[in-house]
């Protein structure tokens, strides 16, 4: 296994890093994958959005299809964290826990990290889907449920009336305490109710979830929260890759981000977080490496 060198640095092991190993390993490069095992993907107890399985598929299946796959291609994985990037003249070198590694190109398909809300036995509530982060990934299979979102500000009641072409019985859950414009016609109109936070305890109960503020105790199937991510971006941020406003990287159309030879797939570039949009990232990034590397002719 050669880790020094290397054609692609790619740097986490979910969707999008994995298919970009896949298509560069396909085109002969030497590349290595980097993952620190916190795929977001793997908390998806079964997915029907990723085309080609309709009768769902677990993250960590997908994951575990997708290592077999790139394995098949002599691809290495090592499952550690890389700590910094630091910029070469011939690339880059990534700092990790057993040392370093260098290489021509650099993919970052580090993903973002959820901001959960303090449930009891979080875990189970993902699992069995009581708790759920994606209204587009599964909404259609909430249909006709009572569905609750918790949150603050726009985002919380984009999602609210997001849900609402899936059920009737929709209520936006003011995590905090409610403005006092979030009654207003508008969110009327959409037909969802707000109600005035704050939230004093969420916990299981049967197979769904209870809210409880002040007096009040109300259940709902499942219950989505709306309280922002982690976009772990840092490592090209320190060097200084451009960001959004929300932490993005911010790529071309070939995934380039704003320093030269350092891409970008997946969640930690876009806000529609699905695993479809990540593999195409990582198609059209890794094959934009493999024609900007010299040529591999045999």
């Amino acid at each position: 296994m050669q880790t020094q060198d290397l054609d692609c640095l790619i740097i986490g092991g979910g969707p999008a890093g994995l298919t970009a190993a896949i298509y560069l390993a396909r085109y002969r490069r030497n590349v290595v994958v980097f993952d620190s095992g916190e795929s977001r993907a793997a908390l998806i107890p079964e997915s029907h959005n990723y085309p080609g399985f309709a009768r769902g598929i677990s993250g960590r299946k997908l994951l575990s299809l997708l290592k077999k796959q790139a394995d098949a291609y002599g691809v290495a994985m090592i499952h550690t964290r890389v700590t910094s990037l630091i910029r070469t003249q011939a690339g880059f070198v990534g700092c990790h826990d057993g040392g370093k590694v260098s290489a021509r190109f650099v993919l970052l398909a580090t993903g973002i990290v959820d901001a959960n809300p303090k449930v009891e036995q979080l875990d189970k509530a993902i699992e069995e889907g009581s708790l759920r982060y994606c209204p587009v990934c599964d909404g259609f299979e909430a249909i006709d449920r009572r569905l609750a979102v918790l949150g603050d500000g726009e985002g919380a009641s984009s999602k609210a009336r997001f849900l609402r072409t899936y059920s009737r019985d929709v209520t936006l859950l003011w995590q905090k305490e409610k403005p006092q414009d979030a009654n207003t016609p508008t969110a009327l109109n959409d037909g969802f109710m707000a109600i005035d936070g704050p939230v004093d305890e969420l916990k299981r109960s049967g197979h769904g979830i209870r809210a409880t503020l002040g007096e009040r105790v109300l259940d709902f199937d499942i219950v989505y929260p709306a309280m922002g991510c982690d976009v772990r971006s840092e490592l090209a941020s320190r060097i200084g890759a451009a960001t959004t406003d929300v932490g993005c990287l911010k790529v071309n159309a070939h995934q380039r981000t704003t320093i030269n030879g350092l891409y970008a797939a997946g969640d930690v570039v876009s806000d529609l977080h699905q695993i479809a949009v990540a593999t195409g990232h990582a198609a059209i990034a890794a094959t934009d490496i493999h024609k900007s590397l010299p040529r591999n002719f045999r």
